[in-house]
């Protein structure tokens, strides 16, 4: 969906794909057909925006196959779809039966995470609108936490330099120009919106920013107009922002409480689990675990104090009491966004892949279910716009 700002600038909605699980040219193409088509006649909408995710081999069959990515740009075009954004975060296998740990390779120390990605943007080049002259990748924030290094540190900072040489040299050759959106995620080398700005300034260049997922933000209990101020003074672009929600308990010391979350608790994905003391409290800052079943089990997290989750539930539909979900943030995150004299980036995506990790009497039954979710969550977003004075385009 496109929407045009009181200032005369086209913001882009989408919803991202790595909802839908391929790692082939062939499986993207049935998603097309399957999930996104279906989700923009739900919407009533002759074009609607998509967040590709391309794994590994569905990139590399694309960017060494011309014939293939015409295809690709014509089906698109056939179903009514439109992409000026890529999810370049998870490398391959996202619809494993487990993920966990493994998304975070291979990271920026790792030259295939340079090939990958570089991959990816010349294919957004040559799939973005003919209208369209700027797109946007996400990547994940360097690496885990774990290893790290001075050594480790200046690889991935070289490998993102030359990435943004390529990009010049990209836009030199096809017209488009392409930025990366690193995103900050718990438990990362870079965590929070606060811990881009250092490597981000080092890199220097403007076509490498930032991508706050407003999911993430709420997890480290960042408050969205703090971060985004410090951002902006920090001269750091944001490149785009990904719409979501994270899972929020106020009182995790009840056993009702803890029951709800452990329905929660599930082998596909990593759910880091953060708390912050209330006001007034002796511990300042948010204290966390890599897992959602080691805050329930464990004894880390002192059950006194509120617990965020990173766990994207759908913005539309908060789980039922005693929890409740991070929206407010996403809100607040938005208004911040677009809602000022210009947009502080152009780029929105609603990113919910958790759909099928929802505890089992949440989870879409159907295809048809999991469309209309999807819908109902763009088209909150589609009136939060709305309700910001942006104008939704046809």
């Amino acid at each position: 969906m496109r929407f045009r700002h009181p200032d005369g600038t086209v913001v882009h909605l989408a919803y991202c794909t790595n909802v839908h699980p391929a790692e082939t040219l062939d499986g993207v193409l049935a998603q097309l057909r399957d999930h996104c088509e279906p989700v923009r006649r739900r919407l009533g909408l002759d074009r609607l925006g998509i967040g590709l995710w391309l794994a590994k081999d569905a990139a590399e069959a694309l960017v060494t196959d011309p014939a293939a990515l015409r295809a690709l740009r014509l089906e698109l075009a056939r179903r009514g779809l439109e992409v000026v954004t890529l999810n370049g975060f998870p490398y391959q296998g996202f619809g494993d039966q487990e993920v966990k740990y493994r998304v975070y390779q291979p990271d920026w120390t790792d030259p295939e995470r340079l090939r990958h990605t570089h991959s990816l943007a010349r294919v957004l080049a040559a799939l973005l609108p003919d209208d369209i002259t700027e797109g946007s990748i996400s990547t994940l924030p360097l690496a885990w936490r774990t290893p790290w290094d001075d050594r480790r540190a200046d690889t991935a900072r070289t490998a993102l330099r030359t990435l943004a040489e390529r990009l010049d040299a990209l836009e030199e050759v096809t017209g488009r120009s392409i930025r990366i959106g690193m995103e900050p995620e718990p438990g990362c080398i870079v965590e929070t919106t606060a811990d881009a700005i250092a490597p981000l300034t080092a890199i220097a260049h403007d076509r490498i920013g930032v991508c706050v997922d407003t999911c993430h933000l709420a997890t480290s209990f960042e408050d969205p107009g703090t971060a985004l101020d410090a951002l902006t003074r920090a001269g750091v672009t944001i490149v785009k922002s990904q719409l979501s929600a994270a899972l929020d308990a106020d009182r995790p010391r009840l056993p009702e409480v803890r029951r709800a979350l452990a329905a929660f608790d599930e082998p596909r994905f990593l759910h880091q689990t953060r708390s912050r003391p209330h006001p007034g409290g002796a511990a300042t800052g948010p204290r966390g675990t890599d897992d959602l079943a080691e805050a329930l089990n464990g004894g880390t997290l002192p059950d006194t104090d509120p617990w965020r989750v990173h766990f994207h539930v759908p913005l539309h539909a908060a789980p039922a009491a005693p929890l409740t979900s991070t929206l407010p943030v996403m809100k607040s995150a938005l208004a911040r966004l677009v809602g000022g004299p210009h947009p502080l980036t152009r780029h929105l995506e609603v990113e919910t892949y958790t759909w099928q990790a929802l505890p089992p009497e949440l989870r879409p039954r159907d295809r048809g279910r999991l469309a209309d979710g999807i819908a109902a969550e763009l088209d909150l977003v589609r009136d939060l716009l709305s309700d910001l004075g942006l104008k939704e385009l046809p």
